[in-house]
């Protein structure tokens, strides 16, 4: 039996997304394991971004900053914006640096069965932000999902009095997907967003 504080840890390290009671527990031992280097950098990040983590106050965003990293950027289009529904979002297409625009974190998607309303979210600085006259496309980057393209259907009523060029991510077949294991709604999807070849 490990000690209560031991046990402690695996309980907070099990609730990070990802991470069940077994994978916290084998995170715990290698910490522990690794003590000397490891306890000391951990502990001193986790400080670091404790005193300086801050929220963008003009997209959402999480950073050391304020503005942040990427509303700060002057190589960045200002002219278009992609609307994500989580800070998550934001981090994995900035990642794959296909997106050279600035983004809008909405901080959820709609959803009647949560009870979140269109004031829960980050919609007000939004419609702020395109009424301004700088943006000229906003790219409604929602998932996949009922509650994610009923938030983009929403955003795009809402948009449509501003000028500007409202596009959405386009869904369907996965790069190296096999139709076979894919799902009917993605398969509807790719059937729907089909285009001439050539």
């Amino acid at each position: 039996m490990a000690s209560q504080e031991i046990e402690a840890l695996s309980g907070v390290l099990a609730r990070l997304p990802g991470l069940g009671p077994r994978s916290a527990r084998r995170a715990v031992l290698w910490l522990v394991k690794n003590r000397e280097q490891a306890l000391p950098a951990l502990l001193e990040a986790l400080d670091a971004v404790s005193e300086t983590l801050v929220e963008c106050e003009t997209c959402g965003n999480v950073d050391t900053s304020n503005p942040c990293g990427i509303c700060a950027d002057p190589r960045r289009d200002v002219k278009s914006l992609c609307v994500v529904e989580d800070v998550a979002d934001v981090w994995a297409l900035d990642r794959a640096r296909l997106f050279q625009g600035r983004y809008h974190v909405l901080g959820g998607r709609l959803s009647a069965l949560d009870g979140v309303a269109p004031e829960d979210l980050n919609i007000a600085t939004l419609l702020d932000r395109v009424s301004g006259g700088e943006v000229d496309e906003v790219v409604l980057a929602m998932n996949a999902t009922l509650e994610g393209q009923t938030t983009a259907h929403y955003l795009a009523e809402r948009l449509e009095v501003h000028n500007v060029r409202i596009t959405q991510l386009a869904h369907g077949l996965p790069v190296g997907g096999e139709l076979d294991y894919l799902d009917e709604g993605t398969l509807a999807q790719a059937l729907r967003a089909r285009r001439p070849v050539g």
